[in-house]
């Protein structure tokens, strides 16, 4: 039995270091240069085998040398790579420019991984799972795997991302009906909903099924739309600011396996804050931390 499923991307990171960004016809010095496996699917995967659970992947790699540096550290983190397909397409890779207070530029190209199409899914992997999560896919597969896991009672998770929230209410409407957990950042419920204001925004997200909606603030914390009640969690300050890609995804992975250590919804978004808080001053978008990381974390922050 698999904890968890992550459908998604699986991308090659290469990371430069900059001490700050520069503009047209200019020309930056580069610190450091590092590379290693990124994407939603990837990290949110690599996240909750770290936090203590067991995860399999869905996604599309290139038969190339990024897809193959991907794979290797997948199988290193142990994740169950028997739902990867490999196609002969390039695999996707993200330009990643970080300058010293953590910020960054990101210029992806998604190669393979957008390719994955709904019939390369692996249903038994679905079936042989307790809950999935499906980040930043394109839609036709997102949906059919929705569909099948809430046809299979498990619970599903949905990141929509940058690029799919644009698309509009009308076109996502059918995914949310599948979706018991709903994560995004305050720019994409606004573009999802038309909303200004988030926590309108949230309420008409949980009002098309869901019965959690989490809208991720960065420094302002989260906001929660639940079946316990709507309310707002705080955010923690980081040891350090190195690296803020793939917050969103430590934030995910938290989220869920806090759920199956029976914690309540509140409790819940404190550990998955902690997780993301963590991740923000490691370098890597799949730096995330172990559990015993977390809760200590937690404890010195006063938050257990």
């Amino acid at each position: 039995m698999i904890d968890v499923v992550t459908v998604g991307h699986v991308l090659l990171d290469i990371r430069f270091l900059v001490n700050r960004f520069v503009g047209p016809d200019e020309e930056g010095v580069i610190l450091k240069e590092t590379r290693g496996v990124g994407g939603s699917a990837a990290n949110v995967a690599i996240g909750v085998r770290r936090l203590g659970f067991k995860s399999a992947i869905i996604a599309k790699v290139g038969f190339d040398p990024f897809g193959r540096i991907a794979v290797e550290e997948l199988m290193k983190e142990g994740v169950d790579l028997s739902g990867l397909r490999v196609g002969f397409g390039a695999t996707g890779f993200s330009i990643v420019i970080i300058d010293k207070q953590g910020r960054i530029i990101i210029y992806g190209f998604k190669g393979s991984s957008e390719e994955l199409t709904p019939q390369e899914v692996d249903l038994n992997i679905i079936k042989n799972s307790r809950h999935v999560h499906i980040a930043s896919l394109r839609l036709d597969t997102s949906v059919r795997v929705a569909k099948i896991a809430n046809e299979l009672g498990k619970t599903v998770s949905w990141d929509p991302g940058r690029v799919l929230s644009m698309t509009g209410l009308e076109r996502l409407k059918e995914i949310i009906r599948y979706t018991d957990i709903v994560l995004a950042n305050e720019e994409e419920v606004r573009a999802m909903t038309g909303e200004n204001d988030y926590r309108v925004a949230a309420k008409i997200l949980r009002s098309l099924g869901p019965r959690l909606v989490i809208v991720k603030r960065g420094p302002n914390g989260v906001y929660v739309d639940s079946h316990e009640g709507c309310f707002s969690v705080a955010s923690l300050k980081p040891p350090k600011i190195i690296d803020t890609t793939g917050a969103g995804n430590a934030f995910a992975a938290g989220l869920i396996t806090a759920f199956f250590r029976g914690y309540n919804v509140k409790e819940v978004v404190k550990y998955a804050i902690a997780a993301a808080t963590l991740k923000i001053s490691r370098l890597g978008s799949h730096e995330i931390p172990t559990h015993s990381e977390v809760i200590n974390f937690l404890q010195t922050h006063q938050q257990l």
